[in-house]
């Protein structure tokens, strides 16, 4: 079992960055891949970054690559989201997720998930 808790969102202009964090609960973090994920109003949650259990594979959605990095610290259980260059259809609720597998971007194979933070862009 994961807990998973999201932080950092916030109001930005466009142009600007912020960093979203995911703290996790339970000892089994390290051996958890981990997954952000964005939903905008009326739309669809969609993958955006995913890193696996060791932090040697990331994997990006194409309208954030070059923008935004996955990291984790796997002894202070978190993972995080640097986001870069932030643009007004960035704006969304940001949900971190927790997988056993890799599985990249298939959102219905992670286990589990985040409430989420909301992430919102001003043009």
């Amino acid at each position: 079992q994961v807990q998973l808790v999201e932080s950092g969102g916030g109001l930005v202009q466009a142009g600007g960055s912020l960093r979203l964090s995911c703290a996790a609960s339970g000892r089994t973090f390290s051996s958890y891949d981990m997954g952000w994920f964005r939903q905008a109003p009326g739309k669809e949650r969609e993958f955006v970054a995913a890193i696996s259990w060791s932090g040697g594979s990331t994997s990006y959605a194409d309208s954030v690559k070059g923008r935004f990095t996955i990291s984790r610290d796997n002894a202070k259980n978190t993972v995080s989201l640097q986001m870069n260059s932030l643009k007004p259809e960035d704006t969304a609720v940001y949900y971190c997720a927790a997988s056993g597998l890799w599985v990249g971007g298939r959102l219905a194979d992670y286990d589990y998930w985040g409430q989420g933070t909301q992430v919102t862009i001003s043009s």
